[in-house]
């Protein structure tokens, strides 16, 4: 048996519109993939329900709240025990300024995403924070030339 979801032409353009602007109305949203209101609201709903559709969110400048500095970080740790890994994981996830974090496959074992005002604070937070954890054995940092494609 299959995970897998059977969408339509329809549903596809649902989720078309309602990711380029989750504040569309249903009357709006229904114009635009042809449906009238009561359908449309039924579709939503049903991609709701599924899990297709998990929630809806605001999409942030991170320039306007002072965290124009985006740094890709890969690390790597000594802990090969649950223990530290968990400890690990929970006090990273726990830093304001980690905005994405991840557990890998391979190397490097973790990878994360900063926002932070600017070089300084990124310093502030790699000397201060980040490379002080007693797991940590490398870290690699990436500074973007230009961003080309990201979600939201």
């Amino acid at each position: 048996m299959s995970n897998e979801r059977t969408l339509d032409s329809v549903d596809r353009d649902i989720l078309l519109h309602l990711t380029r602007d989750g504040r569309l109305t249903n009357v709006e949203l229904a114009q635009r993939v042809g449906l009238t209101p009561g359908p449309c609201l039924r579709r939503v709903k049903r991609l709701e329900d599924e899990g297709i559709i998990s929630g809806y969110r605001a999409v942030l400048d991170p320039e306007a709240l002072g965290r124009g500095l985006e740094v890709l970080i890969d690390v790597e740790i000594y802990a090969q025990d649950r223990k530290s890994f968990e400890e690990f994981e929970s006090t990273v996830a726990a830093f304001e300024e980690v905005v994405e974090f991840r557990r890998m496959y391979g190397r490097p074992d973790y990878f994360l995403r900063v926002a932070v005002a600017d070089h300084a604070a990124y310093e502030a937070f790699i000397t201060g924070k980040l490379s002080g954890l007693p797991a940590v054995l490398r870290l690699e940092s990436h500074l973007t030339m230009k961003k080309i494609k990201a979600d939201g």
